[in-house]
């Protein structure tokens, strides 16, 4: 079925003008909104890119967390994203959500980038691949993708208002590539972005027109991001399909008024109806369709099973002197030292975050897998200054007597009119209605300690607050936001926190009023109750950090970035670890050489002690087997099977493109199409510092050997070919990258860049035939005179490596000319 099919043309012809134009704007902060004349029901929309949270935005409905997508992509395996997506479909189904907000097919244009971890990597190729394996995924059981957000949405500094000022080539064979990748592979929606492009904001650029819908013919919906359209006339008469959330916003009445007025023409209003018909109508929502394609449940265990092994295939083995892998054996003394290790990041903040029902840390893994009596515990160094909501099984409702926290919703009279229980100390409401009604909320808990000594209690969030224990008034603030993010202001709220001295088994009841505050009327609030962790005296603490190193056999120490630090509405001012933590590396590293270090991040930081500890393991934000996983690398179960996505630095002022900071409302992008892994290469030609880890690199197990590359066509690609032998004593994986580059071009070029790729895996001693294929886009540049596709007649170079810096083999080929 196409928008223009005489079936959708029909039923759009059968609606009022005001009742075609309620369709374009959501009915809530999740839905669409239904219309009976046509036989068209509701549309469920939820987040999705890491896991399906569905319209619950706290731990009611939990939901599998997957690894992120710098994690994911680590794998540089399109069969794992494969499998991943017949999860998210059925995660969707389960929730009954029709439609997923993701994949992120932004780039790592900067390794400053707040949302680094949520998109795939710094390169085009390699995004377009894996979002387009998404897409089909998913799509492939009934649920409709979203790719987002459309277009050079790399940044988080004033995102709502920041003007992107890139050329013509850039766009096309940077940015606006993974989209082209995701129109071809089906999407059937692409979500508008806040920020502008060459002057114009995307709910109304001239991008959503062509590109998008002319060019690539995409037939589906152009859904806006959250609150990103506001004005009416220019934005309807735009390529923009669908303005969320709702009910309210600048469409609506404005838009009947401005079509009556003849300032936006009905044929665009009729051209809309009918994609968000055909999205109906591909996902089952709309009368006399295809009833959606079943999709069964997934157990748990097989859940966890995929996790797992996705997980520990996205670490990437950085360095290793030999230490790795430790089998456990009788005896063998494990320290496991660092906050991390028990406060373990398994996804990134913002949007992409869900709700899991568990997360396996690293030193819940690490014991699993050595013994309980084997693995010695040390934070080391103070805990990060965040409240820690109470999880699942802390807290029992006074009221019901059921784990969790009794909610009370009073309205201007003090009368209650709702009231439930929440698992956790962690409450979110976003487009409830209780939350805009409620005068106040009432959130009673009790809650038992778990050892003798101080215990910092306490909440965060925006409004005004009343902490009582035990019945006395204990804190009373009204808290305040900082800065004009909504997101990033309740998602980031400060914390309030008094100390009491606690028995071990004392239990204390406490009472959080909460009168909320809504940001820009948005209803969006979060509110935490829960504790901070408490620390000894610093000094003795490392030292007993220090001391477990020196008794094990191994010491593996965990650190890694922050909250506060990585997240979704604000960009990295730095890309240090936090404070104390290298110092913390080092001291573990003179106490006992065998040690491996963990960087839980989902974006490069520096590691200025990298050559000089045993083992560096980069773990990503890996989802909820996170443990589970690290235990199988680390063990020697898996093998660690990443390579790197994007480029790590050794340095921050060798970084080559650093700023992500507007000027005058502009971020230019003068580096054009030198991002990532080709900036770099930029650099050392020009006799530059190279980044501490390449793009593309990453150790494993075993060892390879890779035979000379043939290369052939069929039809119009070109068919590489090469024997890959495994010539260690372990099975293992490796990954092959075919890289082109143009020596004496005509035009400016990156010195190399990515055309193609393929994971392998063999048993030792084993040999495979690996295959890759180059498309003819791979050879073709932009043309900013004839605005198309152009291939340079002539010779280019292919060079089948392990890595961008690897010399691996090369070949010379010579592509078909001609405009495309």
């Amino acid at each position: 079925m196409h928008t223009s099919s005489p079936h959708l043309t029909a039923l759009v012809e059968r609606l009022s003008l005001e009742q075609k134009v309620r369709l374009l704007t959501g009915a809530s902060v999740w839905s669409l909104h239904d219309e009976p004349a046509v036989g068209l029901r509701p549309i469920v929309v939820s987040d999705g890119p890491t896991g399906v949270r569905g319209a619950a935005v706290d731990d009611r409905e939990p939901s599998a967390s997957l690894p992120s997508a710098s994690s994911v992509s680590a794998t540089w395996d399109l069969e794992q994203v494969r499998r991943l997506g017949a999860l998210i479909a059925a995660e969707a189904r389960a929730k009954g959500v029709d439609v997923v907000l993701g994949p992120t097919v932004n780039l790592h244009r900067s390794p400053r980038g707040g949302r680094h971890f949520e998109a795939f990597s710094e390169d085009p190729y390699l995004t377009g691949e894996f979002g387009a394996a998404y897409v089909g995924a998913v799509q492939a059981h009934g649920v409709a993708t979203t790719a987002k957000h459309y277009v050079a949405n790399d940044t988080e500094t004033d995102r709502f208002t920041v003007d992107v000022r890139a050329d013509e080539r850039t766009l096309r064979e940077l940015y606006l590539a993974p989209f082209e990748r995701m129109v071809g592979a089906g999407a059937w929606l692409v979500m508008s972005a806040y920020n502008g492009v060459n002057g114009a904001p995307m709910s109304t650029n001239p991008l959503l027109r062509d590109p998008l819908k002319d060019e690539w013919g995409f037939d589906g919906v152009v859904i806006s991001d959250w609150g990103a359209v506001h004005d009416t006339d220019a934005s309807a008469a735009s390529g923009q399909d669908l303005v969320m959330p709702g009910p309210d916003g600048p469409w609506g009445g404005a838009l009947v008024e401005a079509v009556e007025d003849g300032h936006v023409p009905e044929a665009a209003i009729d051209e809309k109806v009918a994609r968000l018909l055909l999205l109906a109508s591909r996902v089952g929502a709309l009368e006399g369709a295809p009833e959606a394609v079943p999709v069964r449940p997934w157990e748990d265990s097989a859940i966890a099973d995929l996790l797992r092994e996705t997980a520990a295939d996205g670490m990437v083995l950085a360095r290793n002197d030999g230490t790795l892998p430790v089998e456990p054996r009788d005896g063998l003394k494990v320290a496991v030292i660092g906050q991390h290790a028990r406060r373990a990041r398994a996804q990134g903040g913002g949007s992409a975050s869900v709700f899991p029902r568990h997360v396996v840390t690293p030193l819940d893994g690490l014991r699993e897998a050595f013994g309980e009596e084997a693995v010695t515990f040390a934070p080391g160094l103070p805990p990060a200054d965040e409240l820690h909501p109470f999880t699942r099984g802390q807290v029992t409702d006074p009221v019901t007597g059921t784990p969790g926290v009794h909610v009370r919703y009073l309205d201007q009279d003090g009368t209650a009119f709702a009231e439930d229980t929440t698992p956790s100390g962690r409450l979110a409401w976003l487009g409830d209605e209780r939350l805009v009604r409620a005068a106040r909320i009432e959130l009673t808990t009790r809650v038992t300690a778990d050892r003798d000594g101080r215990h910092d209690l306490g909440f965060a969030g925006l409004g005004g607050f009343t902490l009582e224990i035990d019945g006395e008034t204990a804190a009373a603030e009204t808290v305040s936001p900082a800065g004009e993010d909504p997101v990033t202001a309740v998602l980031n709220p400060p914390s309030v926190t008094v100390t009491r001295d606690l028995a071990l088994g004392q239990s204390v009841e406490l009472r959080l009023t909460y009168s909320p505050t809504l940001m820009g009327g948005f209803p969006f609030g979060l509110v935490l109750l829960g504790a901070k962790d408490v620390f000894g005296d610093p000094a003795e603490e490392l030292r007993s950090a220090v001391g477990a190193a020196a008794a094990a056999d191994l010491a593996v120490v965990v650190v890694g970035t922050t909250e506060s630090i990585e997240s979704e509405g604000f960009d990295r001012p730095r890309l240090t670890l936090p404070e104390g933590q290298d110092e913390l590396v080092r001291r573990i590293r003179e106490a006992n050489p065998r040690t491996v270090v963990v960087v839980n991040s989902g974006a490069p930081v520096i590691m200025p002690w990298l050559d000089e500890v045993a083992a560096v393991l980069l773990s990503w934000f890996p989802g909820q087997e996170f443990g589970a996983a690290l235990a199988d690398v680390i063990t020697g179960a898996r093998e660690p099977g990443g390579r790197l996505p994007t480029s790590w630095p050794a340095r921050e002022e060798d970084v080559p493109v650093w700023t992500v900071e507007p000027h005058e409302g502009r971020l230019a992008y003068t580096e054009g199409l030198h991002i990532g892994y080709r900036a770099w290469l930029k650099r050392e030609q020009a006799g530059g510092h190279a980044p501490a880890l390449p793009f593309g690199s990453g150790l494993g197990y075993t060892t390879w050997r890779i035979g000379e590359p043939s290369v052939t066509t069929a039809g119009d690609r070109l068919v590489v070919e090469a024997d890959v032998a495994n010539t260690g004593a372990r099975p293992g994986k490796q990954v092959l990258q075919a890289y082109l580059s143009r020596p004496g071009s005509a035009v400016e070029r990156p010195v190399a860049w990515l055309a193609g790729f393929t994971a392998v895996r063999a048993e030792a001693g084993g040999r495979v035939r690996a295959r890759l294929e180059i498309a003819p886009r791979a050879f073709q540049h932009w043309d900013t005179d004839a605005h198309a596709w152009v291939t340079e007649s002539g010779e280019f170079t292919l060079r089948l490596a392990t890595s961008v810096a690897d010399p691996g083999h090369t070949v010379t080929v010579t592509p078909a000319a001609g405009t495309v």
